[in-house]
C-alpha cells in the first residue's frame, strides 16, 4: 500500500476530471496514468498521459495497483443506442479486461442509480450489463458506484440536466429515509467516495448506492470508514 499507481479512463468527463484532481493531490498515489484521445493543456509531475484509440488494443505500463473508470455518455450525445453501448459497455469492459491482464488488483467504476441488466429502461440495462461483465473478471477489489443525478460544471450545456439540477435543489430535502438515494450528488463527492474506498483497502465486491456515496465522499469519511463500509 506504500507505492500505489492509478490509471483512469474517462478522466476528462464530469466525475473523471474531479477524480484526477483528487488523485494528484492525494499522497497515497505516487503516479497517475490517464487514458486520453488527445494531449491536455496542462501537466502535473505525477500525471502521465497515454494517448488512446479505443478501437485498438489498450497498452499501458505494468505496476498499476488501482484502476478507475468514469467513462460514460448519453444516448443524445452518442447519437444512437449502438454508439451509447460502445462508450458505456464495450469500452469499460475492454478497459477492465486489459487491467486484469496487467495484474491490476482493484477496479472502481461509476454506473448509475437503477443499474440492472434486466431493466426495461435501456440506459439502466446497459449500466447493469457493464457491472455484470466486469464482475466476472475477479478483481481483488471491485467498487461499483451508482450515483443519482450528477451535479457539477459540465463542459457542454445539457438543458435537461440543468432543469433537473434546479428541481433537485428543491426536492432533495424532501427525500428522506429509503428515498435518500434519489437525491442528486455532486461529481466531486462521487470522486472522493471512489478514492476513499480505494484508500480503505477493503476487498471483495462493493456496490455503493447514491446515498452511501454522499457519506463515503464526505470530508470526514476516512476517519470513519469502518462504520461506513
Amino acid at each position: 500500500m506504500d507505492h500505489r499507481v492509478a490509471i483512469v479512463a474517462g478522466g476528462t468527463g464530469l466525475v473523471g476530471s474531479e477524480l484526477v484532481q483528487e488523485l494528484l493531490i492525494d499522497p497515497s498515489w505516487n503516479r497517475v496514468y490517464l487514458l486520453v484521445r488527445k494531449p491536455l493543456e496542462w501537466t502535473h509531475s505525477k500525471l502521465e498521459l497515454i494517448l488512446t484509440d479505443w478501437e485498438k488494443p489498450l497498452e499501458f505500463p505494468p505496476g498499476i495497483t488501482d484502476a478507475f473508470c468514469t467513462l460514460g455518455t448519453t444516448i443524445g450525445k452518442a447519437g444512437s443506442k449502438e454508439n451509447f453501448k460502445k462508450v458505456d459497455l464495450e469500452y469499460p469492459s475492454k478497459f477492465a479486461k486489459a487491467c486484469k491482464d496487467k495484474g491490476v488488483r482493484s477496479f472502481f467504476i461509476v454506473t448509475a442509480l437503477g443499474a440492472d441488466r434486466d431493466s426495461f429502461v435501456f440506459y439502466n440495462q446497459v449500466k447493469g450489463e457493464v457491472e455484470a461483465e466486469i464482475s466476472k473478471l475477479g478483481f481483488e477489489t471491485l467498487g461499483i458506484f451508482r450515483p443519482s443525478l450528477l451535479e457539477g460544471d459540465r463542459k457542454e450545456f445539457r438543458l435537461g440536466e440543468k432543469i433537473g439540477s434546479k428541481l433537485a435543489f428543491l426536492i432533495n430535502p424532501l427525500l428522506i429515509g429509503p428515498f435518500k438515494k434519489y437525491r442528486s450528488v455532486h461529481a466531486k463527492t462521487v470522486a472522493k467516495s471512489m478514492l476513499n474506498l480505494a484508500w480503505s483497502g477493503k476487498t471483495g465486491k462493493q456496490i455503493i448506492e447514491s446515498d452511501q456515496i454522499q457519506v463515503l465522499g464526505s470530508s470526514s469519511a476516512r476517519a470513519n470508514l469502518d462504520s461506513i463500509l
